[in-house]
């Protein structure tokens, strides 16, 4: 990438300015990430050793648990460092390069969903030919290309922002390098960037969310007109709610911080939404879906009745 720049280096501020919180941060944030690891490592551990598990639904949860733990990954350890460290310093190219992985595995996560979606749509509208349409080979192809679109996305703006001019302010406001902030430190014409980010990165995460809101008013109006039965609807949703749930905790506290503009007064908000989206929803996931999921309850039990 060409660097034009004066800036070889920004300066993170964290979560906060009060100096004494840091050590407690510090432990909060390294057990929530040591959660999360364990958690969603277990997960993606059963999926792809118990044979009772290798069907479609499963093999996008260990997706799901693979990006999450990378997810947290990009940004918390980095985050860990600076709440024990006083220079806070992040590298021009380690800044990108945490820009990039951000992007890659947030938005390749957004869509996944939406792939998760329409397998419980499948299953539930169309049990007869699930295993005709959700076979193997689709199944790859899917995953496959949400995780080559997220990469292409992020790729673009990391390219894009390694192209402008930082010569002024290297402070960023935040705990991780994203667009937005990097934006506000641009000395150099900066409207192709935000078009992008606002167009390009908007209907990325609009686009699958309307599809997951369109899956599941189709599985509601099909069940309804079909069996007429409240014990039928209510026992079809029941398996979507684990994945509702996850929807609704990563694309609320995101589409707050992408959809509004950014200011010097909604920095401190966003840093705490972002905290939301980056750390608390990976630890909460496998929650969400051990606590929810029988199948996913008993290959635990399983496999720890198996080292015992």
């Amino acid at each position: 990438m060409l660097n034009q720049t004066s800036v070889t280096e920004f300066l993170l501020l964290g979560v906060t300015d009060i100096q004494e919180l840091w050590p407690f941060l510090f432990v909060i944030f390294l057990t929530i990430y040591l959660i999360n690891v364990a958690g969603n490592g277990a997960i993606l551990m059963i999926v792809v050793c118990d044979p009772k598990l290798h069907s479609p639904m499963y093999f996008f949860l260990g997706n799901l648990s693979c990006l999450d733990i990378c997810y947290s990954t990009v940004t918390l350890p980095k985050m860990l460092e600076n709440l024990l460290s006083t220079t806070k310093a992040i590298s021009f190219v380690g800044c990108i390069s945490q820009l990039h992985f951000f992007h890659f595995m947030g938005s390749t996560e957004a869509m996944l969903l939406a792939v998760m979606a329409f397998d419980r749509f499948v299953a539930i509208c169309k049990p007869l030919r699930y295993t005709v349409i959700m076979n193997h080979q689709r199944c790859a192809q899917m995953a496959g290309t949400v995780w080559v679109i997220g990469f292409s996305h992020a790729l673009m703006h990391s390219i894009m922002i390694s192209h402008l001019n930082f010569c002024g302010s290297n402070h960023i406001h935040h705990f991780y390098c994203d667009v937005k902030p990097l934006l506000e430190l641009a000395c150099s014409n900066t409207e192709l960037n935000q078009w992008l980010l606002n167009t390009v990165t908007g209907n990325l995460a609009i686009c699958p969310f309307f599809l997951i809101l369109l899956s599941y008013c189709y599985i509601i109006t099909s069940l309804l007109f079909k069996t007429r039965s409240c014990s039928v609807l209510h026992k079809a949703l029941s398996t979507c709610a684990s994945h509702f749930m996850v929807v609704t905790l990563l694309y609320v506290p995101a589409l707050i911080t992408y959809a509004r503009p950014s200011s010097a007064s909604s920095m401190e908000q966003e840093r705490v939404i972002a905290i939301m989206y980056t750390v608390v929803t990976p630890v909460l996931n496998p929650l969400i879906y051990t606590l929810r999921n029988k199948d996913v309850k008993r290959a635990l039990i399983r496999a720890v009745r198996q080292k015992q």
